[in-house]
């Protein structure tokens, strides 16, 4: 056997000869030299690992097979690691999905902000150095009613400047029952910290008062601060001081009042059938100096946190040597420039939205959906699993309105009979593989697909041929 396994890895063509045959030319010349030196180097190690006992007796090097697995080992390579899926998991502000999707519009400015010089800091009226963020400052202040804006990457950066620019070595006040933690195990407390800023807890979990602030005010304080609680909420015996009476209290005592609200939307989402959520103009009217906020959630925009307020804070802001550190680049700039411009039509805003668009479907809409693709999907996966419609609850997600759902209707597929066939997992790990994947959820032993993000119902329909167990 041993004489057999030396004979046929001797049989293995080298690199070099492989290499000179008109097949791998042509994969150089698509996907150039050094990648394809690695793939046939590893598929040769391969090869010479597997001959062993009999099947090296029988070995015959087929090239032909080996240039077709070179190839493929050398598509998969080179395949996005970020790819569009369907996100059909009922939850419309997917974090680990991207948030919320961009406008046709935002991706048109982008590719052409991406590929062509802009004047990013540069004053074309006064042909001098500019500030990036007047591209978009003066939709924020349209909108928000605020007289200056600054814009960094997210909103725990945008928490992070204001903090540290406001209150470095001081106090801030915030109620205990405002200490958010979000995604990631990001927490209020941690970030006050880092940005060297101390932390002064006032209250208990469901009750702050007036007073509580009143009496934790002492030289040390630098600053009052107000959290929205967007994703989660305290009910029951529960008391809050509002915005007014907070920034009443924070003037009265030369302080800054500053208010997060974490999600964040510039309009009020109860004309769209939705619960009211705060927006940023609402809090200024009671007296806030300085809001923040994100612009890849409710807003619908690209990943961005804005802070907007008075012209002497965001002064401070841009002056805080941070700031560089947390800008954002010319695309980013550019996708939340017509983004926000959408804001300036409200009679389009819904149409042209995705974010809004997904949020406000109608259920009635949704089910016409489920009852044209449902056939297709009951006919990719055939009589080894049974597809079926079903209710179901969306969510905003990404923190926002965390316990309001919004009704659905989706599909739902699993085993055909008790204990027969493939599993939810199996099912879903199917979907997943599809050259679009689609990630929906696991519920009652079945995999779930909400239909409420689903716009390209062609696309979806079409690949489900390729759906294999």
């Amino acid at each position: 056997m041993l004489k057999h396994t030396e004979a046929a890895r001797r049989a293995l063509p080298s690199v070099d000869k492989l290499l000179n045959t008109a097949a791998f030319e042509n994969l150089v010349a698509r996907y150039g030299r050094p990648l394809v030196v690695d793939a046939v180097r590893a598929l040769l190690t391969a090869q010479r690992a597997a001959l062993t006992g009999e099947h090296a007796a029988t070995f015959e090097f087929d090239e032909a097979a080996f240039v077709a697995a070179c190839a493929a080992r050398l598509e998969d390579d080179l395949r996005p690691s970020l790819r569009p899926v369907y996100n059909l998991t009922g939850t419309v502000l997917h974090t680990n999905l991207g948030r919320a999707p961009m406008p046709e519009c935002a991706a048109r400015a982008v590719a052409t902000a991406m590929t062509s010089p802009v004047n990013l800091e540069y004053d074309l009226a006064g042909a001098a150095r500019g500030e990036r963020d007047t591209h978009v400052e003066r939709w924020l202040t349209r909108l928000t009613g605020a007289p200056g804006a600054v814009v960094v990457n997210n909103n725990a950066a945008a928490v992070y400047l204001a903090l540290n620019t406001l209150a470095l070595r001081k106090e801030v006040i915030v109620s205990r029952g405002e200490l958010i933690e979000i995604g990631g195990a990001f927490r209020i407390p941690d970030i006050m910290s880092r940005a060297g800023c101390r932390l002064r807890e006032v209250g208990t979990t469901n009750r702050t008062h007036l007073r509580d602030y009143e009496e934790a005010i002492t030289a040390r304080t630098a600053a009052i601060m107000k959290v929205h609680t967007s994703n989660y909420a305290i009910q029951g015996f529960t008391s809050s001081v509002s915005e007014a009476d907070l920034a009443k209290l924070a003037h009265e005592r030369g302080l800054p009042f500053i208010v997060d609200l974490g999600s964040g939307t510039l309009v009020d989402l109860a004309q769209y059938g939705l619960p009211h959520e705060p927006t940023p103009r609402e809090a200024l009217a009671q007296g806030a100096d300085l809001v923040t906020f994100s612009g890849d959630k409710l807003l619908g925009g690209p990943q961005a946190g804005l802070l907007v307020g008075t012209l002497d804070i965001v002064r401070r802001l841009r002056r805080n040597p941070l700031k560089r550190a947390l800008r954002v680049d010319k695309m980013t700039l550019t996708a939340l420039e017509s983004v926000l411009q959408l804001y300036s039509n409200p009679d389009r805003l819904k149409a042209e939205l995705p974010t809004l668009r997904w949020l406000t479907r109608e259920p009635a809409d949704i089910e016409a959906q489920v009852e044209r693709v449902l056939p297709h999907v009951a006919a990719a996966v055939g009589d080894r699993a049974r597809a079926r419609t079903i209710a179901c609850a969306s969510q905003i997600g990404s923190g926002s309105l965390p316990v309001d759902r919004l009704t659905s209707r989706g599909i739902a597929v699993s085993r055909a009979a008790p204990k027969q066939g493939p599993s939810a997992d199996r099912i879903a790990a199917a979907f997943r593989a599809l050259p679009r994947p689609v990630v929906g959820r696991i519920q009652d032993d079945a995999f779930v697909m909400d239909l409420r993000c689903l716009d390209d119902e062609t696309g979806f329909i079409d690949q489900l041929a390729q759906l294999a167990w």
